[in-house]
């Protein structure tokens, strides 16, 4: 298995409006992704995501910076890099949302990239991929099930 790229398309019951703003701003992170997110949505923009309870030394903090903003199409961000870093391809992973019209709905594009450039040995790299693949096996279908009720509440 080649570990280069996880791809996903959905479905979404909601707008493109709508989805980007789910996939970009934290008050709507929060509600399907990681349980804390502190960002603002600009290109160049640095934040953090925390997965688990902030106040708990078992939480997982990850830095995270914006690469590319373009409402409502396309929201992209770079993580998985170390503190104190610039967020770089051979450093970090790119996870790009590209928002597509579908009917009264969206098809979103979902794409993370870059494991492959960061250099981690053969089993570290396999881990990587599987858990992250996992993980957005699992939270993208929260984010389609979110998204509609967001638009209901605008």
């Amino acid at each position: 298995m080649e570990y280069g790229s996880i791809e996903r398309e959905i479905h979404i019951d909601a707008a493109p409006e709508v989805v980007y703003e789910v996939v970009s701003t934290p008050e709507h992170l929060r509600e399907w992704w990681p349980d804390e997110a502190d960002l603002k949505p600009v290109p160049g923009a640095t934040g953090v995501i925390t997965f688990g309870d902030p106040a708990s030394p078992d939480a997982t903090v990850a830095p995270i910076t914006v690469v590319e903003a373009d409402p409502p199409r396309r929201f992209a961000f770079r993580w998985v890099y170390e503190d104190g870093e610039s967020a770089a391809p051979d450093n970090s992973l790119l996870v790009t949302f590209d928002l597509v019209p579908s009917g009264a709905g969206t098809l979103l594009r979902f794409s993370e990239v870059g494991f492959r450039e960061k250099g981690w040995e053969a089993a570290v790299l396999e881990e990587a991929y599987l858990d992250h693949a996992r993980g957005w096996d699992h939270f993208l279908p929260r984010l389609a099930a979110y998204a509609p009720r967001a638009a209901a509440t605008s």
